[in-house]
């Protein structure tokens, strides 16, 4: 497992232990934890704990400081508005995998339903189109088949 993998799974290990899907690290003492230096926890936090993926970091520095980290609880339909709004015009295939994935943790779709997105995102679809257009592409049918599933 890779270490972005393992701090994101510790991270939400404790959201899902916490009472107010918060939990609080101080980033110093969380990456002796781990094992890893602090800038691997920095890295996981700006890429895969962002608004667009459901959270808000919150953070004070100087002894004593810590970050917050806050899952953000919406109803289907709004979680399924909020990915759609935050995708925009292009998407690259690595964040495509992680809002899919993204999904499936917080029960927005099933795995079946992700399988089905995946493929049809997949590079074997996208290598028949120009290299160009395959990011605008890809963000276009994800938001489409998004969109199909608000109740």
């Amino acid at each position: 497992m890779r270490m972005s993998d393992l701090i994101t799974q510790e991270i939400i290990r404790m959201l899902n232990e916490s009472e107010g899907n918060t939990a609080e690290i101080q980033r110093n003492e969380f990456a002796n934890s781990i094992g890893c230096v602090p800038s691997q926890i920095n890295y996981v936090l700006s890429s895969r704990f962002t608004p667009e993926h459901g959270y808000i970091i919150e953070s004070r520095r100087g002894g004593g400081g810590y970050i917050r980290i806050r899952r953000v609880v919406l109803n289907h339909s709004s979680a399924l508005m909020h990915i759609i709004n935050s995708i925009g015009d292009r998407m690259d295939a690595m964040t495509a995998r992680i809002v899919i994935e993204n999904c499936i943790e917080s029960g927005i779709i099933d795995k079946e339903t992700a399988v089905l997105i995946s493929a049809a995102l997949s590079g074997v679809v996208m290598q028949c189109v120009p290299v160009e257009y395959r990011d605008s592409l890809r963000a276009s049918l994800l938001k489409q088949m998004l969109l199909t599933l608000i109740k």
